[in-house]
């Protein structure tokens, strides 16, 4: 299988399911599914303004600052800062969350997964690394700030480009910046 190498400005943005800001997809399974039917879903937010995070049943998150001077966000009651870029916060996606933006607006990067399908997890990336996806898992490489170079593919990934790897692609990428490393685990695979 071919690797997908996913460019930023290709994407649409949409509107959260609340209403309450802009989303744009960077890559969902399956394919086409919405807000109510993915797998799992990766996407980057334009956060501009404080107030309720959207429910979402049976989804366990992982969300990390990209730009901007952080967020707290309350999860069922207890207070998370997350001020610093690029440290993903995990939590439950059935959980009531406020978010309150820590001085104005930013931009987060969203994992989202059905907790009975899949697991999910983000590693952040700095250096040389190799990318072979073990049997039941797929993993998408983000950009989050500056490039990244896919090794034997020779592909360069700006700021928010994105490739998507299956089981049985391999590669090496050298980053000039900060990636984040998601790694998608089928549970019908345990």
């Amino acid at each position: 299988m071919a690797l997908q190498v996913l460019r930023a400005q290709d994407r649409t943005p949409a509107p959260w399911k609340n209403g309450g800001g802009v989303t744009s997809e960077v890559a969902a399974r399956p394919e086409g599914a919405g807000t109510g039917d993915f797998v799992w879903r990766v996407s980057i937010a334009d956060v501009a303004q404080s107030g309720p995070f959207s429910v979402f049943e049976g989804v366990d998150r992982i969300i990390t600052v990209v730009d901007g001077p952080g967020m707290a966000l309350t999860v069922d009651g207890t207070s998370h800062e997350i001020a610093a870029p690029y440290e993903p916060f995990a939590f439950c996606g059935d959980s009531e969350t406020e978010c309150e933006l820590l001085g104005g607006p930013i931009i987060d990067f969203n994992v989202m997964v059905r907790r009975a399908d899949a697991t999910a997890g983000v590693r952040i990336m700095r250096d040389r690394f190799a990318v072979r996806p073990e049997a039941g898992t797929c993993v998408l490489a983000v950009v989050l700030h500056g490039s990244a170079t896919l090794g034997r593919q020779s592909v360069r990934l700006d700021r928010l480009d994105a490739v998507l790897f299956a089981e049985g692609d391999a590669d090496d990428i050298d980053v000039d910046g900060v990636l984040a490393l998601v790694t998608v685990a089928d549970r019908g695979a345990d």
